[in-house]
């Protein structure tokens, strides 16, 4: 028996006991709005988005192929629109594509301050309210379907089509639903551990099944990709990475997922200095990148930070800003250094940022890592602040300098120009770009791929080229051409936006509540119906 025969017979049983006060309940109404809102919680959701997580790590080690990949939402619909998209495209299933809720679209697009760069001054709770936005955005897009279906049951039973009856309740009865997991931005945990503890509670009850932190300094966090990071000693960022776990054991979910990011490949610099219980311990071996310079105790300054090192007294090198920095060409080994003792701490994820996308950098590191912890996984950022046409592009022209080519046609300092769109190194490099992910997830057990930004630029793009047509010569045609004429004929859900905002799901409860009573919307008069 169906879940949503079950559901039917559930009521039916409930309303002989509730007496003819519930005569005009039908219980199939009610088993089709349980149907339609299958998750009743957010740690409902959390907890069924980590079981499917966890399912797609085991298989992904046991098949490279299968890595999972993800874009970032700044917004509810635009979540939903892109799940629904890919169920369009990829024959009703969503496999192995998730969600990503970006840190530095909340900065940019969600906080109450206006734009801000992504430096954590945004509120603390904005994560986890568009973790519960996308939710409900994600939910609702399952009740649209389910209530399209239930249209369509009723429509057949109508027409007495008991074959289209029964396939359309098998699709109900197998609904895939929308609802992914979501890899979700905590930043450098908003503050000490306590303050990642609450945060991490917050976001997990609205929902979310993985968490991403980093081990800047929380309030000296700067983007991945900007100068100026600083990184914490590995006692203060392990604290983080428990008060994660400890948040979701509390909640409930215990295979919740946790994202080590670290961003020691571009940071340079240390706020403080870490303690030392014995040589060769994680404090030891983060002091030991320091740039350092050996003196004399008749050297030392007032208010000189010294240390012993191999018995021998040293000064590290101070900024004006009073912070330290580490020595150059560190990058890769302090990375490394980072990756073990995050997995070490109870990390289930790792994530580098780098300063461009090559297979074999990232491969390099991560295979240092897998040396110690040889499942160890990695999500990577394929970042739009990389320039992807020029890096690859270069790739290729090194590539072909390599295997002794002739580039005499290429100037290696300006290959983002169009006139080399069309030219056998172009033709390398997209190829290099295409297969990008399926290499690295090969060649350095990337598990999990995501843009950050997409759609903040798929955004930018699409309202310039619209302001550029309507306010111009184009007129109305500059929308009606390139906008909702191409919904319509590549079926894009929203060219009906009232269904999509839940008018017909509305005039089914109409239906529900006041039977024939009901004033509906979707009439012969709804212009809606040109669409159809």
């Amino acid at each position: 028996m169906s879940n949503y025969q079950s559901a039917i017979e559930a009521v039916q049983a409930i309303k002989a006991k509730a007496g003819s006060s519930w005569d005009p309940i039908n219980p199939e109404s009610i088993a089709r709005m349980r149907t339609q809102n299958r998750f009743k919680t957010g740690l409902e959701i959390a907890q069924y988005t980590a079981d499917i997580m966890r399912s797609d790590m085991a298989a992904f080690d046991e098949d490279k192929t299968k890595y999972t990949q993800s874009l970032g939402c700044w917004h509810g619909f635009v979540g939903q629109q892109k799940m629904i998209s890919i169920k369009k495209h990829f024959d009703g299933k969503t496999d192995r594509r998730y969600l990503y809720l970006s840190g530095w679209m909340v900065a940019a697009l969600r906080s109450e301050f206006g734009p801000l760069p992504d430096q954590s001054m945004h509120e603390k709770t904005s994560v986890a309210s568009l973790v519960a936005e996308l939710y409900t955005f994600l939910r609702q897009a399952d009740a649209r379907e389910l209530g399209g279906l239930f249209r369509e049951l009723d429509a057949a039973r109508a027409a007495d089509d008991s074959a289209k009856a029964a396939d359309i309740q098998y699709q109900i009865d197998n609904h895939v639903t929308h609802v992914v997991p979501i890899v979700a931005d905590i930043d450098a945990g908003f503050g000490n551990a306590e303050a990642t503890y609450l945060m991490a509670k917050q976001m997990i009850e609205a929902g979310a099944c993985a968490l991403q932190i980093e081990n800047q300094v929380a309030d000296e966090k700067q983007c991945g990709h900007q100068d100026g990071k600083v990184t914490v000693p590995h006692a203060d960022f392990h604290a983080k990475i428990r008060a994660l776990r400890h948040a979701f054991l509390e909640l409930g979910i215990d295979n919740g997922i946790i994202v080590a990011r670290t961003d020691s490949e571009g940071a340079g610099l240390t706020k403080e200095i870490a303690v030392v219980k014995e040589p060769g311990d994680s404090g030891d071996i983060y002091n030991s990148y320091l740039d350092v310079e050996e003196i004399d105790v008749a050297d030392m300054g007032e208010g000189d930070v010294c240390f012993n090192r191999d018995g021998k007294l040293v000064r590290p090198k101070r900024l004006p800003s009073g912070l330290y920095q580490f020595r150059q060409g560190t990058g890769h080994e302090r990375c490394v250094f980072d990756c073990i003792g995050a997995l070490n701490a109870g990390a289930d994820l790792l994530w580098i940022e780098t300063a461009i996308p090559t297979v074999h950098e990232i491969a390099g590191m991560m295979n240092d890592v897998r040396k110690v912890h040889p499942d160890a996984k990695l999500v990577y950022n394929n970042s739009p602040s990389f320039n992807w046409t020029l890096n690859f592009r270069q790739q290729a022209f090194d590539a072909m300098v390599e295997a002794g080519k002739d580039v005499s046609a290429y100037n290696r300092d300006n290959l983002m120009s169009a006139e080399y769109d069309e030219t056998e190194l172009s033709a390398i490099a997209d190829e290099r770009t295409r297969t990008f992910q399926a290499d690295t997830a090969r060649e350095a057990n990337v598990f999990h791929h995501l843009i950050t930004l997409p759609t903040y630029h798929t955004t930018a793009l699409s309202v310039d080229n619209l302001a550029k047509e309507y306010f111009g010569e184009q007129g109305m045609l500059g929308y009606v051409k390139n906008v909702q004429r191409e919904e319509i004929r590549q079926g894009i859900a929203c060219v009906k936006h009232q269904n999509m905002s839940g008018s017909d799901m509305g005039d089914d409860h109409k239906e529900y509540f006041a039977g024939e009573n009901a004033l509906k919307a979707g009439g012969a008069k709804n212009t809606s119906n040109q669409f159809n």
